[in-house]
């Protein structure tokens, strides 16, 4: 399609939405991809990647490789990704750590939007749509009762992580970040995007590289041949997912680092009013409903012509 500079800077900024998403643990870039009309396209951009493509940069040079590529969308939608993901991740580690209740409640808004928006996609309900978003939802709220594992830093423990997350990342509903923090790999990626040490943000880029690669082909297959069933599973992700970000939370199990550090392994959602601390409940409501409303722009956004 024939897109101008304008065009890609929405992209961009499409990408530092999902940059941002990805960057919080509970959150998906690939809601924001879905939200946004960028999702099927960014998976067909990636799956175009293999053998072929390398050999039409030979055969044809590097005009029709890169049309083929879609590398206009992919570098402008990458960029903002890049951008927003280093710098979110070190915001985002300072609210959840002290203004937690706030950011979830702007997160919940978002996610609760989201499930309308990628449900309405669904062309036809049946028994076997139902049974995929129940199935979807189920798997996406085990995923978040899981307790986190200690912080693990080796390096093909790291390229596998990448592997894993990316996967999620690009899924609606379940989060890269919060996967990252299951398998004990995300404060050792802040850790390293923080001090900014190439040769581990390199090992996990190279197996998020190969991860995505390889499973983008498995959703474009879906898309292709179950797109409702498909659709289904991405919505039951998302309301699944719901209870990972839930403002108010009740802390079952500590974890205690080497410095002396606490942090949370194992959580529960509970009422507000149950809540251990100020709920600060009517800022944690305006922001559900800017959560939401964001929602909507972004949709608003996604439907204009790319």
């Amino acid at each position: 399609m024939q897109r101008h500079l304008k065009d890609y800077l929405i992209i961009s900024l499409k990408g530092l939405a999902m940059g941002a998403a990805d960057a919080v643990p509970g959150v998906s870039g690939g809601t924001i991809a879905f939200i946004s009309g960028i999702y099927e396209e960014l998976i067909n951009s990636i799956s175009n990647i293999n053998a072929d493509l390398i050999k039409s940069l030979f055969t044809k040079g590097i005009k029709p490789f890169w049309q083929q590529l879609n590398g206009n969308f992919l570098i402008a939608l990458l960029a903002g990704i890049m951008v927003s993901f280093v710098s979110v991740m070190r915001l985002a580690k300072y609210l959840l750590e002290n203004h937690p209740v706030l950011i979830w409640s702007f997160f919940f808004g978002l996610i609760v939007a989201s499930i309308f928006f990628v449900g309405k996609q669904i062309q036809k309900w049946n028994l076997a749509v139902i049974i995929s978003l129940i199935v979807g939802a189920f798997i996406a709220f085990y995923i978040t009762t899981l307790p986190a594992s200690s912080n693990n830093e080796n390096p093909w423990f790291l390229f596998i992580a990448g592997a894993i997350a990316i996967c999620a990342m690009i899924l609606p509903g379940i989060s890269g970040a919060f996967i990252l923090i299951i398998l004990g790999a995300y404060k050792a990626l802040s850790d390293a995007f923080h001090d900014f040490d190439i040769k581990k943000i390199l090992i996990f880029a190279t197996g998020a590289l190969v991860g995505l690669l390889s499973f983008s082909h498995l959703l474009k297959w879906l898309f292709k041949h179950y797109h409702n069933i498909t659709l289904a599973v991405l919505t039951g992700f998302i309301f699944g997912s719901l209870n990972k970000v839930w403002p108010w939370k009740k802390t079952l199990t500590w974890h205690t680092n080497s410095e002396g550090i606490k942090s949370a392994v194992l959580q529960e959602s509970v009422s507000p009013f149950s809540f251990d601390g100020n709920n600060q409940l009517l800022f944690a409501i305006i922001l559900m409903i800017l959560g939401f409303l964001t929602i909507f722009i972004l949709e608003k956004v996604g439907n204009k012509k790319q």
